[in-house]
Parts: structure tokens; sequence; C-alpha cells
């Protein structure tokens, strides 16, 4: 068995990679990832101050380029300035990562806002929109490149308590398919699709939420952040050379379908 030769297939020596939401949770884990991993990473969230702390922590760790950019993606012009920041710095992009997401609690469908349903839109989905068309473009005119987006199973198993979130992760799923095509061959746009994970946002679930979820999960449990590592190291690399177009579930067989 030659151990190196399957690393080099994940090799990211070189990349330079876009992570919204990468200060914390999941984005957090995969940033440092993709550092282990040889890129350069730029991490992006709304607080610059989360952004330089999560991005000099994983340099000192990994040894890599790491750099933080605060970013409020619902903000289109903002979405600019951070496209225009990075290949200003580096010259190119050659993986972006839409991670950013939120979902706020409200107390029936009819109570929820006009500001709620748009902040809930903004944050995830226009802003993956916006990146990702922006970004696409100019991969597609240079040297290539992926697009991760990364949804919830909530995009295909909505539930009354989170529907707007839901309802943008399920367009997420329709702007990932949208975007295989209209950016290929160069570019290739793939989502994946976690299920319950055990982040900082699930220190807020009560017992009987962990209980259902649990139940919920074939596994029996909720994930743990580096679980979605390999999914993520995948579709940055060239391991995935011809995959395009697909919503990968890393959610412990809880969704019956990928979107």
């Amino acid at each position: 068995m030659d151990v190196n030769t399957t690393a080099a297939h994940f090799n990211l020596d070189g990349k330079v990679i876009v992570v919204t939401g990468g200060s914390r949770g999941l984005g957090r884990a995969m940033c440092t990832a993709f550092a282990q991993a040889g890129a350069a990473v730029v991490v992006s969230s709304r607080k610059q101050d989360a952004c330089d702390q999560a991005a000099a922590d994983i340099a000192d760790e990994t040894g890599q380029t790491c750099v933080g950019i605060a970013c409020h993606v619902a903000d289109w012009e903002a979405c600019d300035r951070l496209v225009d920041a990075v290949y200003e710095k580096f010259g190119r992009i050659d993986v972006l990562v839409n991670n950013a997401g939120l979902s706020p609690l409200y107390e029936s469908l009819s109570s929820v806002t006009r500001e709620l349903w748009d902040k809930v839109i903004g944050v995830n989905l226009s802003g993956p929109y916006r990146l990702a068309a922006v970004v696409g473009e100019r991969m597609a005119a240079a040297d290539g490149g992926s697009i991760i987006n990364v949804s919830s199973t909530a995009a295909v198993a909505p539930s009354g308590s989170e529907l707007p979130y839901a309802i943008a992760k399920a367009g997420v799923h329709n702007l990932t398919k949208g975007l295989a095509r209209v950016y290929a061959p160069k570019v290739r746009t793939n989502c994946i699709m976690p299920g319950p994970f055990l982040t900082d946002v699930s220190a807020a679930w009560t017992d009987e939420v962990k209980a259902e979820l649990n139940a919920a999960v074939p596994m029996g449990r909720s994930g743990e952040p580096q679980e979605i590592i390999g999914a993520a190291l995948y579709l940055a690399s060239e391991a995935s050379s011809y995959t395009n177009g697909a919503v990968i579930k890393v959610d412990g067989g809880m969704a019956y379908e990928a979107g």
C-alpha cells in the first residue's frame, strides 16, 4: 500500500481556498483541514476579530498562510469586496466554500417577520448565489476551480421550526445543479448536505432535542465537526475531478434523498 500516492489525490498545495462562515463550527473544521492539506486559506465571517483569531490559530497550527477577511454575505457589495480583496492578495481563488448560514428561532410560521425572512434568505441563499456567480465567472475565465455549497438535511426534510431556512437550503441545491452546467467544464460545483453536528450551535439543544435527533439518525448520534472533513477535502481536490452537480449527504443516514 502506497499511502503517499493515495494522499496525493487530496493534495491542496498552492491552492487558495475561501470559506464563508469559517471562523467556527463546520467552517472552522474545513479551514483547518484545507490548511493541513497545503492550501492558503481565507477565513471569512461577519466579524473581523473572529476571522483574525481563527486565521491566526490555524496558521500557528498548520504553518500555512491563513488570513481573515470579514464579510456579511447577505450584502452583495460586501461579497464583491471579499472577492476583490482575495484576488488582490492572491491573484486567484481555486476553491470557494459557501458555508455561512443561520436559522433564527420563531414561535410559529405566521409569526415570521419579513425582516427574519429576508435575513435567512439573504445569508443562506442570496449570498451563496452572488459569491458563486462572481467567483465562478472568474474561475471559468482562468484555470477553473471548485465551488462547494453547504446545505442541510432540512432542504429535503423540512420542519415547521426551520421552514425559511429549509426553503433557502433547497434553493442551494438548485443553485448547485444550475452552476454545475453554467460554469462547466472548467468549474465543478457540488454541495455537501450535513445532518445534525455537535458544533457550538448544538450547545443550545435541550436533552429532548438531542434525544429526538439521535433517534432520527440511523447511526444513533450527531456528527463531530471533523467528520465533515472527508467530503470537503474530496470536493476541494482533484480526487473529485469528475464529480459535478452532486449533493453529498453527510448525515449519518438521516435523510432519505440527496436533493
